[in-house]
């Protein structure tokens, strides 16, 4: 069913709304989830299966919603290096990174990232007591804490994640290495630390030029006869191939073609 996706502030959720056709992407609306009122900002129309979080459209967001919202992130903030005090305190092994509440603060949500399970009821127990109000804690990953904080990504521009990704795709090594690169952590790694998801958008067309291509050391045919692939090159769609010219092996002679002039050997 179509509905429209909704980006809560402050958090790296999404949840969805009825589909309005009053509403346009970009636009500031308050929202209520289970009860707690929200402020999101709409990211567009989608396609979604059963089981997302569903909202209830209260209204467009006013000034009002948009002040409260500001000082609501500096409430928040100024939370951070207490409720970090309490869980060192209690010897909790999670990384605290990330503390919003809802519009009307009736709730703190505390995000957190930690490689195992974290017993934190005695936190959750020891915060309603001091700031008088529901305390939800949230386990997030690394990608998660990246969407809400975002950066500047190797490519010189906003970090996919921040500036419009809601899901997560599955980015793997191999997209890495059908596409050439370095498999230096600097070089294929996000600010998350994860495999940069842009490693993902143009995996499909490797895959498909993987196929086309010969391979490295192969015999292929040319138009001035056999020879040996030294390099191929995806975009341009040029393989460079190595010639004997005649029996000594350091004779050798070095040309480029495109790839329809060649024809691949057959096995």
């Amino acid at each position: 069913m179509q509905m429209i996706e909704v980006l809560l502030f402050d958090t790296p959720t999404s949840v969805y709304i009825k589909d309005n056709d009053e509403l346009s992407t970009n636009q500031r609306v308050v929202i209520s989830i289970n009860g707690s009122i929200e402020l999101g900002l709409i990211k567009g129309k989608k396609i979604i299966d059963e089981g997302k979080d569903i909202a209830e459209f209260v209204r467009i967001a006013n000034d009002t919603d948009n002040n409260k919202r500001c000082e609501n992130c500096k409430y928040a903030r100024s939370l951070l290096p207490e409720i970090k005090t309490e869980a060192d305190k209690l010897g909790l092994n999670m990384k605290i990174g990330l503390i919003s509440t809802n519009l009307d603060r009736s709730k703190i949500v505390v995000n957190y990232t930690s490689e195992e399970r974290v017993d934190f009821r005695e936190l959750i127990k020891i915060l309603a007591s001091k700031y008088k109000t529901r305390i939800e804690m949230k386990q997030i990953g690394n990608r998660d804490e990246s969407k809400v904080l975002g950066s500047i990504g190797v490519c010189g521009r906003i970090t996919c994640c921040k500036a419009f990704l809601s899901d997560f795709d599955k980015v793997s090594i191999k997209m890495a290495k059908n596409q050439n690169i370095a498999l230096n952590p600097t070089k294929i790694n996000g600010m998350c630390g994860r495999l940069l998801c842009c490693l993902k958008y143009e995996d499909e067309f490797y895959e498909e030029m993987q196929k086309k291509m010969p391979k490295i050391s192969s015999i292929v045919n040319t138009p001035d006869g056999k020879g040996k692939v030294t390099q191929t090159d995806f975009l341009k769609e040029l393989v460079t191939i190595e010639f004997n010219k005649n029996s000594e092996e350091d004779s050798t002679e070095i040309k480029t073609y495109n790839l329809s002039e060649i024809k691949k050997e057959n096995k």
